[in-house]
């Protein structure tokens, strides 16, 4: 059966410091969630877990230290509407050193977490600046961290792993995104995709990152996607949506990348 997207897990509300829109409401993401009719909606803020250390390089403390567990609880309870189940989750990174901002409490706490290891604009904090100087060093951290991430002993049924393939891989420039992601291609990263499908880790379809700049671009977006899905990994849908505004063109993205890849139902990472 075609894969149908009737979830979207990857949603900021206004708590999120780069939202700060006051209508993106966790009742306004009900609504759209009930407009679409989905099944499964998640907020997922960014969040960095206060009993974790933090690095201090870059600009992760000014953007994370006050987004924590009591702010992002902020938007709890969460509101309800029968037929459609709305988690609490957060989107979190996993810094140069290998650091993941979260801890096995809070974990335990939240009904899952996206975990990034792609934001690279966020140098001397997530990759220095010198590995983000060439598409080789990028390509070279992505494939590190993916595998130094694959080890933790996390709950990997409840974890997302976001925007894998976004823009800011290849710093915004559609060339170099390309050539990051024909670096990463070969046996190394089958071997991490062969163990994410074993772990049951979730990748996500970010249809944010979907606006390429040429279709070379989306053709190298595409083959990553295939090869993980050749893998046997399974795929959610994250609109990466930051106010309302964001809500109405992704899901038809996210249809579009599922269909051209042939996913099914079975293609579906459930939380």
């Amino acid at each position: 059966m075609r894969y149908l997207i009737d979830h979207d897990l990857h949603i900021h509300s206004v708590g999120s410091m780069c939202s700060g829109v006051p209508e993106q409401t966790p009742d306004r993401i009900l609504q759209y969630a009930a407009d679409e009719g989905f099944a499964t909606v998640g907020l997922s803020d960014h969040f960095w877990d206060e009993t974790v250390p933090m690095p201090q390089g870059g600009w992760g403390p000014d953007f994370y230290t006050s987004q924590n567990y009591a702010h992002i609880c902020k938007n709890l309870p969460l509101p309800c509407r029968s037929g459609i189940r709305f988690l609490f989750g957060a989107e979190v990174d996993m810094t140069l050193d290998g650091t993941v901002g979260v801890s096995p409490q809070r974990l335990a706490a939240l009904d899952y977490v996206l975990i990034s290891i792609s934001h690279f604009h966020c140098t001397d904090f997530t990759i220095r600046s010198e590995d983000a100087a060439t598409p080789a060093g990028r390509a070279a951290v992505l494939l590190d961290k993916l595998e130094a991430l694959l080890e933790m002993p996390l709950p990997w049924y409840k974890v997302g792993l976001a925007h894998l393939t976004g823009p800011k891989l290849g710093g915004g420039d559609p060339d170099n995104h390309c050539e990051v992601l024909r670096l990463v291609q070969g046996e190394r990263l089958t071997a991490l995709f062969r163990k994410v499908a074993a772990l049951g880790v979730g990748i996500e379809l970010n249809t944010a990152t979907f606006g390429f700049g040429n279709e070379a671009e989306r053709q190298a977006v595409t083959a990553f996607y295939a090869h993980a899905k050749e893998c046997g990994c399974q795929f959610f849908f994250g609109s990466d949506a930051h106010c309302p505004d964001h809500f109405v063109p992704h899901r038809q993205r996210a249809q579009a990348m599922a269909d051209s890849l042939g996913l099914t139902d079975a293609d579906i990472f459930r939380i």
